[in-house]
């Protein structure tokens, strides 16, 4: 089962204001002491916290937003694998790797 299939896009102002709101993120205390937990949200394993990454839940360019409820802390590989996807098409994916 592909999901890389087409998808509708938001619009470039929502994402060039939410990456915006995301690099504010970054620098907040709440975003270190998440990556500092040094837990990948997706697969569990434990990480360096300079080896996490910033993970919208619902990808800004499917019209997630930069919020606390929609970003968590992901190793590099759950990341690259998750692209775009949305968190029931993830859900697929990794029910199918099993």
């Amino acid at each position: 089962m592909k999901f890389e299939g087409d998808f509708i896009h938001a619009d470039e102002k929502h994402i060039k204001k939410e990456k915006a709101k995301a690099r504010e993120v970054r620098q907040s205390q709440w975003w270190k002491n998440l990556r500092a937990r040094g837990q990948c949200y997706y697969c569990k394993n434990r990480f360096h916290p300079k080896e996490l990454t910033m993970d919208h839940i619902v990808p800004i360019v499917r019209g997630g937003r930069s919020n606390k409820s929609n970003i968590v802390a992901c190793c590099k590989e759950c990341n690259n694998k998750k692209k775009y996807l949305l968190p029931i098409e993830w859900d697929e994916y990794m029910d199918n790797l099993k």
